[in-house]
């Protein structure tokens, strides 16, 4: 079985919020909420979030399937974080300039599965090719 969760337009800087999801890629879904609890990142509340979204819902979907749901045999066997739209900010500086600011957005995607090995067609999602 497998569950998907997504968070999308996260106003979190792409490479800020892989820091996070690298560290949790690969592990159990509960170690990986209570590694992200403690984590001083402001971007692991979101991860973790996106984490426990992902659990809940496997539990809907074995629910549904009638199936015997253990959280604690889930796994992360995929986590990436793509870039979302920019927004364009403009600051005044001296002598009538302007500098731009670019406000980042994010869009962080996790699927859990209790099977240990990863599911058909997982690739590097987040590289170009």
């Amino acid at each position: 079985m497998e569950a998907k969760a997504q968070a999308r337009f996260q106003r979190v800087t792409p490479m800020k919020a892989r820091r996070i999801v690298d560290v949790v890629r690969g592990k159990g879904a509960e170690e990986a909420v209570d590694t992200l609890r403690f984590a001083p990142q402001a971007a692991a509340e979101t991860v973790r979030k996106v984490v426990e979204s992902a659990v809940a819902n496997a539990r809907v979907i074995a629910d549904r399937d009638g199936e015997r749901f253990d959280a604690a045999s889930l796994r992360i066997v995929e986590a990436y974080v793509d870039e979302g739209p920019t927004m364009k900010r403009f600051r005044p500086r001296a002598q009538g300039r302007a500098a731009r600011i670019l406000k980042r957005t994010s869009h962080i995607t996790v699927v859990v599965s209790d099977d240990s090995e990863a599911p058909a067609g997982a690739g590097n999602k987040g590289g170009t090719n």
